[in-house]
C-alpha cells in the first residue's frame, strides 16, 4: 500500500488546482482519475478554447441552497488570481462577450499550464484508475482501493465532478462517497442545458433550426438577454441555457424576440407611413424571414398594413414581444454543462471545503451544491474551491 499525504480523486479543474496548492506546501499529493487523460471537460469547453473565467465573477451569479457558501473561496482566490496564473504562463487570451475570457489558441494551453504547475509541485497523477472502494481507517487515514493499486492518505479530496456530459466520464461517485460518510446530498438536475418542446411545437419550429435571435428570456425567478437558438429538438443558445438553471418542469417561459422594439407601436406607425406594404415585409425588417413566416398568422401575413386592425397588430406583436412557450423538458445530462444540486454546503466548511463531521474529507468543484452561470463562472468555482482546499489538506 502506497502512502501519501493527500489523495485527490478527479483530475479536472478543481482537482488539479487543489493538487498544485497542496504540492506547493510540500505535501505528497496523488491524483487519481478513471479517464485516460486529464482535464477532459477543460479540453472540450468553450468550443475547444476554454472559457476559463469571467471578469465579472460575483457570488450572486451562483445557485445554491446556501447562497453565501461560495463567497469565501471566490474572494480568497478570485478571477484576478487565476488570470495572473494564465499570464505567468504567457497564454494569450481574449474577452468574448459579457466578461467571458477564452484562450486565443486551444483549451490545451490551460491543461498544459496546470500540468506544468503540478510537475513543479511534485504532484503524482495516475490515470485509468477506477475507484473500487474508499474507507476510513479509524481516525488516522483514508484507504483508496483502485485499479492502479491501493493507496492511503491523511486527506481525501473528492473532485470527481457531477453528472453532466457522461461521455466525459461523469458519474455519481462524489454523491456516493458523501452518502457513505453521512453527508446530505441535495437532489441533482441538469443545468445550463437546452430545452425541449412537445412534438407539435417542435414540428412547427423545425424550419427555424439553426437560426439565432437576440432575445430576452424570462420566468418568474430570472431574466436573461442573449441569443436564443432554434434547434431540431427545441430551444438552446446562451439565454436559454442560462434560464434552464432556474427552470422547473411544467413551467412556461416568456421570450421577447424583439427586446428593443415595442412592436405594436412600431406596426401602428408603419401602417401610417407605409400603408401599402405587406405585414410580413415590415416584420422582415426586424427579424429573419423564416422567423417572420412562422410567427405571423398566415391569414394576415400578406395583407397590406392599411387593411390591418389594431387587434390584429396587437396579436402579432404579442406573439413576438411576449411569446409564451412551455418546454416539455431538457436534453438532460447528455448535453448539460453543469449539475445543479450535490453535496450540501451546510455539511462543509466554506473556508476549507472540509466535511464538518469527517476529519480529512473534502469536496470541491461541481460535486458541491454550487452552480454558476454560463460564461466561465463554473471554472472559477473549480479554481477557487480547489485552491481553498489546497491550503489546508
Amino acid at each position: 500500500m502506497k502512502e501519501v499525504d493527500v489523495i485527490i480523486i478527479g483530475a479536472g479543474a478543481a482537482g488539479l488546482m487543489c493538487a498544485i496548492e497542496a504540492g506547493k506546501r510540500q505535501r505528497r499529493v496523488l491524483v487519481l482519475d478513471s479517464a485516460n487523460k486529464v482535464g477532459k471537460k477543460i479540453l472540450m469547453s468553450g468550443g475547444g478554447r476554454c472559457n476559463f473565467t469571467n471578469y465579472a465573477i460575483d457570488p450572486g451569479k451562483y445557485i445554491s441552497h446556501n447562497p453565501h457558501f461560495c463567497k469565501s473561496a471566490l474572494t480568497r482566490f478570485s478571477q484576478w488570481d487565476f488570470i495572473e496564473l494564465v499570464k505567468k504562463h504567457a497564454i494569450p487570451f481574449h474577452e468574448k462577450t459579457l466578461g467571458q475570457l477564452f484562450c486565443d489558441n486551444k483549451s490545451k494551453d490551460i491543461v498544459d499550464m496546470l500540468l506544468s504547475e503540478c510537475d513543479a509541485a511534485g504532484v503524482l497523477i495516475h490515470l485509468n484508475a477506477a475507484i473500487n472502494s474508499v474507507t476510513k481507517i479509524q481516525d488516522d487515514y483514508f484507504k483508496v482501493n483502485s485499479t492502479q493499486g491501493v493507496f492511503r492518505g491523511k486527506s481525501l479530496v473528492i473532485a470527481s465532478g457531477g453528472l453532466s456530459i457522461p461521455t466525459m466520464g461523469a458519474s455519481p461517485f462524489a454523491y456516493k462517497v458523501a452518502a457513505q460518510f453521512g453527508l446530505h446530498v441535495w437532489p441533482t438536475r441538469a443545468g445550463l442545458v437546452p430545452l425541449t418542446l412537445d412534438t407539435v411545437e417542435k414540428d412547427q419550429l423545425a424550419v427555424l433550426s439553426g437560426i439565432g435571435v437576440d432575445s430576452v428570456v424570462e420566468n418568474e425567478r430570472m431574466q436573461f438577454r442573449e441569443n436564443i437558438l432554434f434547434t431540431h429538438r427545441g430551444l438552446s443558445g446562451p439565454a436559454i441555457l442560462q434560464l434552464s438553471s432556474y427552470w422547473y418542469a411544467g413551467e412556461p417561459i416568456r421570450i421577447n424576440l424583439l427586446p428593443d422594439i415595442n412592436l405594436f407601436e412600431t406596426l401602428k406607425a408603419a401602417r401610417e407611413s407605409m400603408p401599402q406594404k405587406q405585414l410580413n415585409s415590415i416584420l422582415s425588417m426586424h427579424l429573419p424571414k423564416r422567423v417572420v413566416d412562422v410567427f405571423t398568422p398566415h391569414l394576415i401575413a400578406e395583407k397590406k398594413m392599411s387593411d390591418l386592425s389594431n387587434r390584429e397588430l396587437d396579436c402579432v406583436a404579442m406573439g413576438i414581444n411576449a411569446w409564451v412557450v412551455k418546454p416539455n423538458g431538457t436534453e438532460g445530462y447528455r448535453t448539460a454543462e453543469v449539475t445543479l444540486g450535490g453535496v450540501d454546503c451546510d455539511a462543509l466548511s466554506s473556508k476549507t471545503m472540509a466535511a464538518n463531521q469527517i476529519q480529512g474529507l473534502y469536496f470541491i468543484g461541481e460535486a458541491v451544491d454550487v452552480t454558476g452561470w454560463l460564461g466561465g463562472y463554473n471554472f472559477q468555482w473549480a479554481w477557487s474551491s480547489g485552491w481553498a482546499a489546497g491550503q489546508v489538506v
